[in-house]
C-alpha cells in the first residue's frame, strides 16, 4: 500500500494548489509575530508527520525535498506536506521558530526532527521508527 500524504493549505482549510508557486508576501496578512507563531504551531500539529518542503511530493522543487519525500514514501510513512514556496511568512517564520535555516524540515508530533541528512540517518538506525511510535 502506498503511503498517504496530503497538502496543507497555506491559509485556511482549502486544499493547497500544487500548480501555484508564487510566494505570498510577508505583509499580505499583516500578521503579528504572535499570530504567525500560532499559525505555525497549527500547521506543525495538523498531522503526526508534516514535511515543510519546496514544492510538493508530486512536484518537488529541489533535490533535498525530492529525496526526503521519496524516503518517506519508500518507508510507507503517511505524511502531510506544505509548500513553503507558497507562503514566505511561513518559510521565514519556521526558520526562526525551529532555529533551522534550511528546508526541507520534517516535523513529528509537533517537533522538528531535522532535514534530509538527519532523517536519513534516523531511518537507517531505526531511530525514526521509534520517533513515530
Amino acid at each position: 500500500m502506498a503511503p498517504a500524504y496530503s497538502p496543507l493549505s497555506r491559509t485556511d482549510n482549502a486544499p493547497a494548489k500544487a500548480s501555484s508557486f508564487a510566494p505570498v508576501g510577508l505583509d499580505e496578512k499583516n500578521e503579528t509575530p504572535e499570530e504567525l507563531n500560532k499559525r505555525l504551531h497549527k500547521l506543525m500539529t495538523q498531522s503526526k508527520v508534516v514535511l515543510f518542503m519546496k514544492g510538493n511530493p508530486e512536484v518537488p522543487r529541489c533535490g533535498f525535498s525530492r529525496k526526503i519525500s521519496g524516503l518517506l514514501k519508500d518507508n510507507k510513512i503517511d505524511f502531510t506536506s506544505f509548500d513553503i514556496l507558497e507562503d514566505e511568512s511561513v518559510r521565514q517564520g519556521l526558520k526562526v521558530l525551529n532555529d533551522w535555516p534550511t528546508f526541507p524540515q520534517l516535523i513529528v508530533n509537533g517537533e522538528l526532527v531535522g532535514g534530509l541528512d538527519i532523517v536519513q540517518e534516523m531511518v537507517e538506525t531505526g531511530e525514526f521508527a521509534e520517533a513515530l511510535a
